[in-house]
């Protein structure tokens, strides 16, 4: 009989590891392994953990993730595989990005890998419309873009659920990192394509979870001047096959009457794309929807503790 697989969450009480805990709970064919509440600091009983786990996914902050992952090769030839949920290792080297609809090739990328950077919620909404235009040629890779997004309070981490939950401090919405340089552009820089720095433009409102991203396009000052039939061609045929990405039709578009949900995919690991347009001025605008806890977090992250260990 063959083994069954087992996953150690490190990290698993936060929002995340949470997430992913309740989800890998309820799809079975695997063991998921916890550790007393008062040993979750404790090296030693890390490490013993991760000695008898298949698969570890850190859910820590960056500087405790890197401390992990050191702990984890101190165990040589039986260090487990790993996906890291957070942002330390998304542009490192020897990771493989853990978006397996970035191109025909990653998801067998991420399914032989041993290192995986799970993908940010907003870079995953941003990477998911810019990809595709930029391996088309319809975007070049030093066109200045704009990525606009909204994400509910659970993106923020537990101070900023707090703020929200039980300080009822936090305002109804608000825009932040408006220094231009959240920690989330080499990420998008990296897996768009784009040699020129996009600005992002982040914010938050006053919802538990759900999101969109969106992309303001003037065609004409795209070379080949492209109509958005050609985007919304581009995007479905880069997607043909994708089980939780879905290009939305012109049709799909229209009888949304100019309105998009935020939180239409909450409790989902759906993606949606959308392209809105008006030909008369010669304007598109981009929109990914998404659950930053679903297809954002932990759904990307079982997607691929799947792939890896079943791939």
């Amino acid at each position: 009989m063959a083994k069954t697989p087992t996953v150690f969450i490190d990290g698993e009480a936060g929002t995340t590891g949470l997430e992913i805990r309740e989800r890998l709970l309820h799809a079975g064919g695997l063991e998921v392994r916890s550790i007393a509440p008062d040993k979750r600091k404790d090296p030693a009983a890390r490490k013993a953990q991760m000695a008898e786990a298949d698969l570890v996914v850190l859910c820590l902050p960056d500087d405790a993730a890197k401390g992990a992952v050191a702990l984890a090769a101190e165990l040589g030839s039986k260090a487990p595989r790993i996906i890291d949920a957070s942002t330390a290792h998304r542009v490192a080297a020897g990771w493989v990005y853990g978006f397996p609809e970035l191109d025909k090739a990653q998801s067998g990328k991420i399914a032989k890998a041993r290192l995986v950077a799970n993908p940010g919620c907003y870079p995953t909404g941003a990477i998911a419309l810019l990809r595709p235009l930029t391996d088309a040629g319809l975007m070049p890779k030093d066109f200045p873009a704009t990525v606009n997004a909204v994400s509910g309070y659970s993106g923020g981490g537990r101070p900023m659920i707090e703020s929200y939950e039980m300080a009822k401090t936090a305002p109804a919405f608000e825009l932040y990192a408006l220094g231009l340089e959240h920690k989330h552009v080499p990420e998008l820089m990296a897996y768009t394509g784009l040699t020129t720095r996009p600005i992002f433009v982040p914010s938050v409102g006053n919802f538990r979870q759900g999101m969109l991203v969106s992309v303001p396009l003037h065609l004409d000052t795209l070379p080949s001047k492209p109509k958005a039939a050609d985007l919304l061609a581009t995007l479905s045929e880069h997607y043909i096959g994708a089980k939780l990405v879905h290009v939305a039709t012109a049709d799909e578009t229209a009888k949304l009457s100019g309105r998009l949900d935020a939180l239409a995919l909450n409790e989902t690991d759906k993606l949606e794309l959308y392209v809105f347009a008006n030909e008369t001025h010669r304007h598109a605008l981009l929109v990914a929807r998404l659950d930053n806890l679903g297809k954002g977090a932990a759904g990307a992250a079982v997607q691929n503790i799947r792939l890896m260990l079943e791939g």
